[in-house]
Order: C-alpha cells, then sequence, then structure tokens
C-alpha cells in the first residue's frame, strides 16, 4: 500500500477511534500523571532525576512557589534539609 492509497480506496473504512485514557488519567514517559489526577487527596510522586520540590509543585500544581505544602507533607520522608530529596523517594501531594 503506498503512501496515497488511501485516497483512492472507496471500501467502507471507518476511521479509528480515539483511544481513551486509563482511570488514573493520562501519564506522560515518566508515569507523571496530569494535573487533576494529581490534586486528588492521598496522590502520591516518585522523584526521579533532576526533580526538585518546586518542579513539582509547578507540575502538579502550576505554582512553583507552592513547593512548602509538599515539604510540610512529606517532612518525615525528606528530613530537615527541603532541597536533599532523592530519586526513588515517594512523596505526598497535598490537596490545596
Amino acid at each position: 500500500m503506498g503512501l496515497f492509497d488511501f485516497l483512492s480506496d472507496k471500501g467502507d473504512k471507518k476511521p479509528v477511534a480515539p483511544t481513551t485514557t486509563p482511570a488514573g488519567g493520562a501519564t506522560d514517559f515518566f508515569g507523571n500523571s496530569d494535573k487533576a489526577a494529581d490534586t486528588t487527596a492521598g496522590a502520591t510522586y516518585t522523584v526521579v532525576s533532576g526533580d526538585s520540590l518546586s518542579k513539582i509543585a509547578k507540575n502538579h500544581y502550576g505554582d512553583a512557589a507552592k513547593w512548602h505544602q509538599i515539604y510540610d507533607a512529606n517532612k518525615a520522608v525528606i528530613g530537615s534539609n527541603p532541597d536533599l530529596i532523592e530519586v526513588g523517594q515517594i512523596l505526598t501531594l497535598p490537596k490545596l
């Protein structure tokens, strides 16, 4: 079949139906959920290389300045220095 053969084909072919998003919402390459799914109570996020609390806040809440809320909810996991998050840590993302 050539590149433009579909133009001359007069068959009863129907267009492909769009795929549905998973129940938890759409995810990107790294498995991060879309904003609507992440702002629900009890949502979690696994830290990946290059992350910071402000980047996570920007991606999930749309405002990097909300990193304090993520830190406050995860002090037991992160420790006393909010700049030292580690790859693989699972953070709870509080509902704002």
